[in-house]
This record gives structure tokens, C-alpha cells and sequence, in this order.
């Protein structure tokens, strides 16, 4: 049995806690500072639940004692002193964050670990599940080209002007579309900025559009910073969605105000569970002599699971995370320090028991996760 610590009780955390209690195999502790999250977690004898201020050092290090893994399922700001503290007690450490900072600081901790003891950020489906399958498909290819990068977590109906609906954390959406956002271009490293690189696309007949957003590249820029010519990220929505987006952050400044948008975006705009996720990946290079394309486009929906009906993007978040920690724990992953997603071999993840969500929503026409588009 390994004992986890769980840090957040969310619509992520739920997620995650229900996972890997129902296998029998973990012992999970999910630990938030509002008690209204908290009474919403199932109960059963692998779950139990501890009221506790992430900010407090002196309580983090009690929660940490004897637990062999922590999860941040809370927002990038807590994560550096959560890192700290994992350091300091000896579990092995794996968060959410989407935010490059935060990265930057848990690699810095993650220097100092021991023997046993990985540090894993960007665990979720972007970064994450995508840096995944990019590097699957970049494995095989003799030389890279580009690498394109793209995913949108989409309301199955959207009714508002924006075509969106809340599906995850408010703090991580306005990061995506305020920060700069790493890329390599015709082989150099440079910021780009956020909201541009407009282009549109359809998948099954529907139209999309994508753009530029923050994070979503994870540790990739380091990884293929001389191996690949293009390397870059874009979120996906419904056409109309970015013009209205610059609208709100750009020519009303409200990204110099993020407390204000927040509160904006949390008040007027509902959040929905009946989401999909689509991910699709394309990557070109040189093969065999000959210039080729290989692909993986997926669409996973929201389902129900165990009776009670669960948001795609819930799934898809928690299903990475607790596939890597599942790995971790059967030792297939490296063994110390700090792990990228790239380093995950696509194979193992997509076999393991929470990888296999990601199964069901493969394109048909790129069923091998490698056939040419």
C-alpha cells in the first residue's frame, strides 16, 4: 500500500483521489484548506481527508511525515514551498502546473533529492499527456522539422458569445493567455506572445480555432532546442473565442488586473461538465530519406464513471497524473531527481490502468499513434 498526500480537494483532486483509492493499491490523505471542498470527496477506507493551510510550512511537513508521495492538485503559487517540503521529508513530488516558474523552482529543488526520490511537475494532459505522445512521435524520425502542438478543453455546447464554459482552474486559464509563451523558431529559442499565431482548422467536419498560450510546452524547449527547427503549443476553441479574449485582456487591460478577471470570468461564466478534450499533435522531419508527417489527434468526452458523471477534462487530468505516479511506483520511471514528461515512454502510459483513458478517444484514422496524416 503507498500512502499519498493529496493536496486539494477540487474538481481535479476528486478526480484524482477516486482513481487511486478504487485500485486498492493506495492510500490517499486529500488535504485543502476549505472544509466545503473537502465534504465533497467519496468516502471509503482508502480516503481520508485533513483540513490543512498549504501556506504553513510547519503543517505541511507534519501532513508529509511518512507519506511516499504528494500531489499538488492546487494552484502553481503553492507548489515551490510544497516542493521544499517533499525535499525535506523524502516523497517523491508531482503537481499540475502549467506555469514555467514554478517548473523552474521544483527543477532547482530537485537537485537535492535522494535515492527514491523524483521530482515530476506538469503532470497533467497539457503540459503532460501531450509532451508524451510529441516526443513518441519525434522518436521516429531520423530528423525533426516541427513540432506542433494542440489542445482545447471545449464545452459539448457552447451558448455564450465566448463558446466557452470553466472546466478547470481560473488561475491557470488567465496564465495561459496573459504570459509569454515559450517556442523555437527556425531553430532559435524566442518568448511569443500570447493570444497570437491565429489559425484555424477542422477535425470530423468541425471548425476550430487555435493560438498561441503559456505553459503548454512544458520542459520541450529544453529537451529538442537543437534537434527540431519549429516547436511550438496552441490552445484550441470555437471560432470567435481568442477576439473576444484579447478584447477582455488586451484592450481593456484586464491582464494587468488578473484578481479582476478572475472574478470576472468566475461570476459571469458557468462551468460545465459536459466538456470534450482534443488533443492533436503533428510532427515532420526527415525519415528514411524522405520528408514525412506522422499525427495523433484524439477527442475524449465526459462520462459517466461509477454513476456519477465526470468532466473529460477531469478524466483526462487526473488519468495522467495518476498514470505517472502509478509508474513511478512500479519503477518505470528514471529512479532520482528531476523527470520531464518526455522521458515517459508513450508505450508503458498508454498500457497503464489510468494512461488507458486516452485510449478511447484515438482518431481511427491514426490508430498506431504514428500513421501518416
Amino acid at each position: 500500500m503507498t500512502n499519498v498526500l493529496l493536496l486539494g480537494a477540487g474538481k481535479i483532486g476528486r478526480m484524482i483521489a477516486g482513481f487511486l483509492a478504487e485500485t486498492g493499491d493506495y492510500m490517499v490523505t486529500v488535504a485543502d484548506s476549505q472544509s466545503t471542498a473537502l465534504a465533497r470527496i467519496k468516502p471509503s477506507k482508502a480516503v481520508d481527508t485533513l483540513l490543512l493551510d498549504a501556506t504553513d510550512r510547519a503543517a505541511l511537513t507534519r501532513a508529509m511525515a511518512d507519506r511516499t508521495i504528494v500531489i499538488s492538485a492546487l494552484s502553481f503559487r503553492f507548489n515551490p514551498l510544497i516542493a521544499e517540503v517533499a525535499l525535506q521529508t523524502g516523497a517523491s513530488y508531482f503537481d499540475l502546473t502549467e506555469d514555467v516558474q514554478t517548473t523552474r523552482a521544483v527543477q532547482a529543488v530537485a537537485k537535492d533529492a535522494v535515492a527514491g526520490q523524483i521530482f515530476m511537475p506538469q503532470c497533467g494532459l497539457a503540459p503532460g499527456f501531450i509532451s508524451i505522445i510529441a516526443m513518441h512521435l519525434s522518436r521516429q524520425f531520423d530528423s525533426l522539422e516541427s513540432v506542433r502542438m494542440r489542445v482545447g478543453a471545449l464545452p459539448q455546447y457552447p451558448t455564450d458569445a465566448l463558446k466557452y464554459n470553466l472546466t478547470w482552474s481560473t488561475d491557470g486559464l488567465i496564465n495561459e493567455y496573459c504570459n509569454p509563451c515559450e517556442t523555437i523558431y527556425r531553430g532559435k529559442r524566442i518568448d511569443s506572445l500570447p493570444l497570437e499565431g491565429l489559425e484555424h482548422f477542422s477535425i470530423d467536419g468541425a471548425r476550430y480555432e487555435a493560438f498561441n498560450t503559456s505553459g503548454g510546452l512544458g520542459t520541450l524547449c529544453d529537451t529538442l532546442h537543437d534537434r527540431v527547427g519549429s516547436l511550438n503549443y496552441k490552445t484550441i476553441r470555437y471560432l470567435g473565442h481568442r477576439d473576444l479574449v484579447a478584447f477582455l485582456i488586451n484592450d481593456l487591460q484586464l491582464g494587468q488586473r488578473r484578481e479582476l478577471l478572475k472574478d470576472i470570468l468566475e461570476h459571469a461564466v458557468p462551468v460545465t461538465f459536459q466538456d470534450l478534450v482534443i488533443t492533436f499533435c503533428t510532427v515532420t522531419g526527415q525519415r528514411n530519406g524522405q520528408l514525412v508527417q506522422l499525427s495523433d489527434a484524439r477527442k475524449i468526452y465526459a462520462r459517466q464513471i461509477e454513476g456519477e458523471q465526470w468532466s473529460a477534462i477531469q478524466i483526462t487530468t487526473a488519468a495522467a497524473i495518476c498514470a505517472v505516479v502509478d509508474m513511478h511506483v512500479a519503477s518505470e520511471l528514471p529512479s532520482q531527481g528531476f523527470v520531464r514528461q518526455e522521458q515517459v515512454s508513450f508505450d508503458d502510459f498508454i498500457k497503464n490502468r489510468f494512461g488507458r483513458h486516452y485510449q478511447s478517444g484515438q482518431h481511427p484514422e491514426f490508430s498506431d499513434a504514428g500513421g501518416a496524416a
